[in-house]
């Protein structure tokens, strides 16, 4: 046999080889990547508006290359659903990722978990115990009482103008804190409020900071020990102060077991001993897992939406009557509206949907995983590809929505372009809470915390911007972390319009 024919089979066997190893498919289209760091200079300042754009390019299913990585981008409604319903259990993980590992006990919280029999206990003991509905109405008047709370106090604002998110925070945060542990958090000025509110309320914001930081190491792992942002060291170090707390407030409870708590870690430290169907046992680290969860993603989220639903309501005067007149006509001037007031507010729920449209609070859902390869509208999606959902740019497609740019509460009613699309994750062109197996496990609290801070908000004052700004030049610009905040915090002065004794 000859040395030439060799060569030539050789090259012939390379080349069936490659053949049969390579996908069939090709990648989805996106921009060229950079040696080594791929696309990461494409992802810019405020990455969903930078993915958002190359999606008017390359199409809403994208490719893309950060460092080492294989990221797919969803853009629009009818991608979103192939991947986020469809091949749904493909999907269901979560990448490496240094936030998961650093601070939340590495991957062992519900946000962060892989999927497998452990998350599927930590989202069953989440459903059923933290945010069923029953779960929800029990405490219902914990959130009520916190919510009158932040009324009386912006009653008492005088002339001094308030700044309305940071106080939305404190309730939401001192209402979660009355469930989850049965205390308030944060201190508001009044008596009788944890000596540690403070160092706790620094942590949670260090926590937004920090996860919202573009880890280099994530996407080049070959230089993750080098730490070249000093991310890691940051989130070890943050790590520390917040296990500590949260070991002192389950050994505490363990402590008084004679007293009485009627809050949920009191449940979640009672089921540790309980195994599931599968034999799988809760353990302490999982239980500070969840609170750890529930303080970072269940505060912050439902604050900001509120702040951009009263923002909105403001720069549409006509809207901001519309509504004050339908809780005029269902609630009175004589008490506060109540949860169970919501039901019966359309145009609030319409105001609601469309606030969470325009200013989804998690603008790029939390990444997902490939388990497998596998073929979605004709390309090759690799197993270990991670995926993103645009959520910001789903909702402001303009082959969904008519005007999309336009602040409009009315499409979400009878006669509207989509009178029937709910904000839960079954219709693709508004998913603020994400779809499918790992949707936002809170969702329906933070609904409930939404919809009442709003309707509450605005019923019981008017509003008057900082040093008699118009309405109409309210700085609506976003400032990205991993919630969207707004990048001017919302300066007011709120002036009372209920009967007097409400504010008692």
């Amino acid at each position: 046999m000859s040395p030439l024919f060799l060569i030539f089979a050789t090259i012939v066997l390379a080349f069936l080889l490659y053949r049969l190893l390579s996908p069939s498919k090709p990648l989805p289209p996106g921009p060229r990547p950079w040696p080594i760091i791929g696309n990461l200079p494409h992802m810019g300042p405020v990455p969903h508006h930078a993915l958002a754009a190359l999606a008017r390019t390359y199409g809403p299913l994208m490719h893309l290359r950060l460092g080492f990585v294989h990221v797919v981008v969803a853009s629009s409604a009818s991608v979103a659903e192939q991947f986020l319903k469809n091949h749904d259990s493909n999907f269901s993980s979560r990448p490496p990722n240094a936030g998961a590992k650093y601070i939340a006990y590495n991957y062992q919280d519900l946000v962060f978990a892989p999927y497998g029999a452990r998350w599927r206990m930590l989202r069953k003991i989440s459903s059923l115990h933290l945010f069923s509905a029953k779960a929800l109405d029990d405490f219902r008047h914990l959130r009520q009482e916190e919510v009158s709370r932040l009324t009386r106090n912006l009653a008492k604002a005088g002339s001094k103008p308030v700044n309305l998110g940071q106080l939305l925070n404190v309730c939401t945060t001192n209402a979660l804190g009355r469930v989850m542990l049965g205390r308030r958090v944060f201190d508001d000025g009044s008596a009788g409020c944890d000596t540690r509110a403070d160092e706790f309320k620094s942590m949670v914001v260090e926590v937004m900071v920090l996860a919202g930081v573009f880890n280099i190491g994530d996407f080049i792992p070959a230089l993750e020990w080098l730490d070249l942002q000093g991310v890691q060291a940051k989130m070890k170090k943050l790590h520390k102060r917040f296990d500590a707390f949260l070991t002192s407030i389950i050994e505490e409870h363990k402590v008084s077991k004679t007293e009485k708590h009627n809050d949920m870690l009191s449940t979640l430290l009672s089921l540790k001993d309980v195994p599931d169907e599968e034999g799988t046992k809760l353990t302490d680290t999982e239980i500070k897992a969840l609170l750890l969860n529930m303080f970072t993603a269940g505060t912050d989220t439902s604050s900001s939406t509120t702040e951009w639903a009263i923002a909105e309501l403001l720069r549409h005067p006509k809207m901001l009557t519309r509504v004050q007149e339908e809780l005029d006509s269902v609630v009175g001037r004589d008490r506060v509206v109540t949860e169970l007031d919501l039901p019966h507010l359309p145009y609030l729920q319409a105001v609601i949907k469309e606030t969470f449209r325009l200013h989804p609070s998690t603008p790029l859902s939390l990444p997902r995983i490939a388990a497998e390869s596998r073929e979605i509208f004709g390309y090759h999606i690799p197993k270990g590809a991670t995926l993103l959902v645009n959520v910001w740019a789903i909702a402001r497609d303009p082959k969904e929505w008519s005007d999309p740019l336009e602040f409009r509460p009315e499409r979400f009613l009878p006669g509207g372009e989509k009178p029937q699309v709910d904000v839960k994750g079954n219709d693709f062109e508004v998913i603020p809470f994400g779809a499918g197996r790992r949707i936002c496990a809170g969702m329906n609290l933070g609904l409930r915390m939404v919809q009442i801070l709003t309707a509450t908000m605005i019923h019981a004052f008017d509003y008057e911007l900082e040093n008699g700004m118009n309405p109409e030049k309210l700085n609506m610009e976003e400032a990205y972390g991993l919630t969207l905040q707004r990048a001017a915090p919302l300066s007011v002065h709120p002036r009372p319009r209920l009967s007097p004794h409400v504010y008692s």
